[in-house]
């Protein structure tokens, strides 16, 4: 999923730029959104989800035959950005979150970082070098999102099973209490290589497709690391490609790891996935 902020102040015209965004991005295959409402509250008091959560209900949806909303505690960005690759968006579009490290579109004099394109208002757009922009940024998965993904590649009816693997962060290893991990990676060549890995691993009998996805900055103890998937005709064929993936992936793939625990933290070399 590529995904995109357009920030402003009040007035600024966001809605619009987003709306215009959303259609263009329509062209190219499924849009998210997600909207940044600071203290409101959707769940209206007295009535019955609003209920059903102050009795203490951690999720709540309300269904309709045409909708499906979601009530839950303990939200961010980050949660709502998966929420939409979870659901197989290709691109998020978000209002808001002007102070987030998201690639952002600007509407008049804001400031905030990680800005690649200001405008003075919508109008003056150039709807076309905005979408370019848009398809150069890199990819956010989840497991979820691959899944989706691998599931629309051009064999898949060929598929009896579809394995994943997912690597986390280890926060106990002998005596060192990991806090967090800090990932970098060096001008694309990371995804250039688990790309180089997957089509090579697809020429193997059976295998149908082979994705793999590697975060990087810090992931805290716990977290999401790295993502594999492989769909195949049978099992057998399956676990030895997933294994070869996980293991090619760790010698291969030039990511540079930093270990932050307890004790200090130090560059690694990722072995230990």
């Amino acid at each position: 999923m590529k995904i995109i902020s357009v920030v402003g102040y009040k007035k600024t015209g966001k809605t619009t730029l987003v709306g215009t965004l959303v259609k263009a991005l329509k062209e190219h295959s499924s849009v998210g959104t997600i909207k940044h409402l600071h203290e409101h509250t959707i769940n209206t008091p007295d009535t019955d989800t609003w209920k059903h959560a102050k009795a203490g209900a951690d999720v709540v949806v309300a269904v309709t035959p045409d909708e499906l909303v979601k009530f839950s505690r303990d939200n961010n960005l980050s949660s709502a950005l998966d929420e939409l690759a979870n659901a197989g968006m290709d691109f998020a579009v978000v209002e808001g979150f002007k102070d987030s490290k998201l690639p952002k579109i600007a509407l008049g004099d804001v400031e905030a970082p990680d800005i690649i394109k200001r405008l003075d208002k919508p109008e003056s757009a150039d709807i076309e070098e905005l979408v370019n922009i848009i398809l150069k940024q890199p990819e956010y998965h989840t497991l979820e999102s691959l899944i989706h993904k691998i599931r629309k590649s051009k064999d898949i009816e060929k598929a009896g099973a579809i394995g994943t693997f997912t690597g986390i962060v280890r926060a106990v290893s002998k005596d060192a209490h990991t806090e967090f991990l800090e990932f970098e990676e060096y001008g694309g060549l990371a995804l250039q290589k688990m790309n180089e890995i997957c089509t090579g691993l697809k020429e193997k009998e059976g295998i149908i497709d082979v994705l793999m996805h590697h975060r990087t900055g810090i992931i805290k103890a716990g977290e999401d690391i790295v993502y594999i998937v492989v769909a195949a005709s049978h099992r057998e064929q399956l676990f030895p490609v997933l294994r070869e993936a996980i293991e090619r992936l760790k010698v291969e793939v030039p990511v540079w790891k930093k270990e932050h625990t307890l004790e200090g933290e130090w560059w690694v070399h990722d072995k230990d996935i």
